[in-house]
């Protein structure tokens, strides 16, 4: 037995107008997917590419008299700590924000509005309007090349301070300090401010850190970033280029590079151009991994299995 469908003049006009609505929404598409913004691999090897690093050290290691090593001429110091004892006569320009919306003020001098913040936002294109009548041109800081900021321990402190005086930051129930919702905020704002100073694609860019020892139960040591925040220290590895511990070997001063070290200490090279060690002269190192000449990257890495 067979049953006779019929399909009336309404349904049949449904079905001609979804066919002409996705014919029209495919002529549509086939425009935007033609004008990707693909950049191809000669244009990528015409851009001017900056470094984001970190370099970690204990306290009176060196590194702030690592800016020694690099053009003065070239370099701006962002000074949070004021502890530039160890550079005295040095002849670059300096920086000294002393308060979290100061350093905010530069990420977005430095970078540029973030495309995901909305126009109104902090990173938000009136916010770069903003400073860019406060500060002047964008080209005004064209001649500095490396930006070496001095440390990303206080920035996190200068950060915390200012979380805390939030008024969202006090509990609804007893008007006290919420220091789980102060931390989340902490993280939050830190992270966003590396973020958004790794888009500064033209400049080169060092955090200096405080390396921080840790003993666990079984009397094992840790080390890591010194920062307020868990959080933040888990996520710089993964939002840097270099993550270069300074440290001491055999009574000289040496930079730790690679993830996989005898040392155990943080470390992370992704441009795969540096030993596990190298001289600690900041010049240098950056020198090797922008002109050394690079083998094809399935050369650098091994497949090999250990041997066990």
């Amino acid at each position: 037995m067979s049953t006779k469908v019929t399909v009336s003049d309404k349904e049949k006009a449904v079905v001609i107008d979804d066919k002409q609505e996705l014919e029209g929404s495919s002529r549509d598409i086939l425009p935007k997917v033609a004008g990707l913004p693909i950049i191809t691999s000669s244009e990528r090897a015409l851009e001017k590419r900056g470094i984001k690093g970190c370099i970690l050290g204990k306290a009176g290691i060196g590194k702030t008299s690592l800016l020694w090593t690099l053009e003065a001429e070239t370099t701006l110091l962002v000074d949070l700590e004021a502890g530039d004892l160890a550079i005295q006569g040095w002849q670059g320009d300096v920086l000294r924000p002393r308060s979290w919306p100061e350093c905010r003020d530069l990420a977005v001098y430095l970078s540029g509005p973030s495309p995901s913040a909305g126009s109104s936002s902090v990173y938000g294109s009136m916010h770069y309007e903003a400073i860019l009548k406060k500060f002047g041109p964008k080209d005004t800081i064209d001649k500095y090349n490396t930006i070496f900021i001095d440390s990303i321990t206080v920035a996190g402190r200068l950060c915390l301070q200012w979380c805390k005086n939030q008024p969202q930051a006090l509990s609804n129930r007893n008007g006290k300090e919420d220091m789980r919702f102060i931390y989340q905020m902490l993280a939050l704002e830190m992270i966003n401010w590396l973020m958004l100073l790794q888009q500064a694609r033209d400049k080169h860019i060092w955090f200096i850190g405080v390396l921080e020892e840790k003993i666990d139960e079984f009397n094992n040591k840790n080390y890591g970033l010194q920062i307020d925040g868990n959080k933040v220290a888990n996520e710089l590895p993964a939002i840097v280029d270099q993550l270069i511990t300074m440290t001491d070997i055999k009574n000289s001063r040496a930079f730790v590079n690679q993830t996989i070290n005898p040392y155990s200490l943080p470390a992370k090279d992704r441009s795969g151009q540096l030993e596990i060690l190298e001289e600690a002269h900041l010049g240098k190192l950056m020198d090797k991994i922008i002109r050394a000449e690079k083998m094809p990257r399935n050369e650098q890495l091994t497949y090999k299995l250990p041997i066990t």
